[in-house]
């Protein structure tokens, strides 16, 4: 079964053109060395839950919206591999300055999943 590397994170409205820009590069950058899949989805019809919410989970303000992403290996042994290249490449290294990058990266939730159901 696939590997899933998920995110959560705020952006600032002002900032989603900035963000939608670094996003394809860096997507390019992830399929070019292997990534079956990457998807960026800004939320839509996200609402503030009572205990737990997207919204509560990245602190959002009420100038920004959430992004809701993830990343698709063949397993979890190429997802490390894939990060391994992805992350030494140059390309990458200027978007992950967080003085240039259009959100707060300390606000953003992410983690690798075992896939249980694949329809």
């Amino acid at each position: 079964m696939n590997y899933v590397d998920g995110f959560v994170l705020a952006v600032p409205e002002k900032n989603l053109a900035a963000y939608r820009r670094m996003a394809q590069k860096a997507g390019k950058i992830w399929m070019e060395h292997g990534a079956l899949q990457y998807i960026e989805c800004v939320g839509d019809d996200v609402p503030m839950g009572k205990l737990t919410s997207f919204p509560q989970s990245v602190k959002l303000k009420a100038d920004e919206t959430v992004i809701f992403s993830w990343i698709v290996y063949k397993s979890r042994t190429q997802r490390d591999r894939i990060n391994k290249k992805v992350m030494a490449d140059p390309r990458l290294a200027d978007m992950m300055d967080p003085k240039k990058m259009p959100f707060d990266g300390k606000r953003m939730i992410f983690g690798g999943f075992r896939v249980l159901v694949e329809l």
